[in-house]
């Protein structure tokens, strides 16, 4: 296989974050021929339309970084029934760009109780023409677990689910980028 660059998004902001976690492990577990660069998304400023032609350094490396991968994952946290504020916001900033649509997207759920979240998620990306991967989607019960990145890499069952859900994505993409070629 050809080495793809993935940007991986976390959709909270704590330090102690399970969704930070599972994709810093996610990184930790990826193949050599996969870079996943965990981006950050803190330093974004509220969405507002009348910035979209500011140049905002956050969002420029944020839409660079994005441009130059070949697929999007993504792990939120469920507040209140829906993505985090913050996950939304990275995402309003993005909604108009040209990095975005069709991007193969794989989601991590760190709760699997909380589904509506997920579903939310999948519906605004669905209405961003962003592509999800629904195979790669890998939900792991980190909810109370008090694993960090280390102990999920470590925890034979969340590792595999978590590489399970990484082959399935790197599949895709890869069909995608073939399927691209003949056409």
């Amino acid at each position: 296989m050809e080495s793809l660059k993935i940007l991986a998004l976390s959709g909270s902001l704590r330090k102690a974050s399970y969704n930070t976690a599972a994709i810093n492990a996610l990184k930790a577990l990826a193949p050599s021929y996969v870079e996943i660069v965990v981006g950050g998304i803190g330093d974004l400023p509220l969405f507002n339309p009348d910035r979209e032609n500011e140049v905002i350094p956050s969002l420029e490396k944020l839409k660079n970084t994005l441009g130059e991968s070949s697929g999007l994952i993504l792990a939120t946290p469920e507040y209140a029934h829906g993505i985090s504020g913050p996950l939304k916001n990275a995402l309003n900033w993005l909604v108009s760009g040209v990095e975005f649509p069709h991007k193969p997207i794989m989601l991590i759920n760190t709760s699997p109780r909380a589904s509506h979240a997920q579903e939310s998620l999948k519906e605004i990306l669905i209405t961003m023409s962003g592509r999800i991967v629904e195979r790669a989607n890998v939900s792991v019960p980190l909810l109370n677990s008090e694993l960090d990145s280390e102990g999920i890499a470590k925890n034979e069952e969340i590792a595999n689910e978590l590489r399970a859900g990484l082959s399935e994505f790197c599949s895709e993409i890869e069909t995608q980028k073939l399927n691209a070629r003949v056409n």
